[in-house]
């Protein structure tokens, strides 16, 4: 069995923007990140990766805090 730790680093965000009128690659980032409708939240697993997404979409989406 492999040795994966789990660390339990999760981040909460929240879509606040809209993705009409926007380019392609946005509105396939937020679908990456589980959010479509507005005030949707999603608990994420915090990497690299999805701190990318997040600021490539940092117009959009908003990190909540204490959760």
């Amino acid at each position: 069995m492999a040795d994966k730790q789990e660390t339990g680093n999760t981040i909460t965000v929240e879509q606040i923007g809209s993705p009409l009128r926007r380019p392609k690659d946005q509105r396939q980032t937020l679908v990456g990140l589980g959010l479509n409708k507005l005030h949707r939240r999603r608990t994420l697993e915090d990497t690299p990766s999805v701190r990318g997404m997040i600021a490539k979409v940092s117009h959009l989406v908003r990190v909540v805090d204490g959760q």
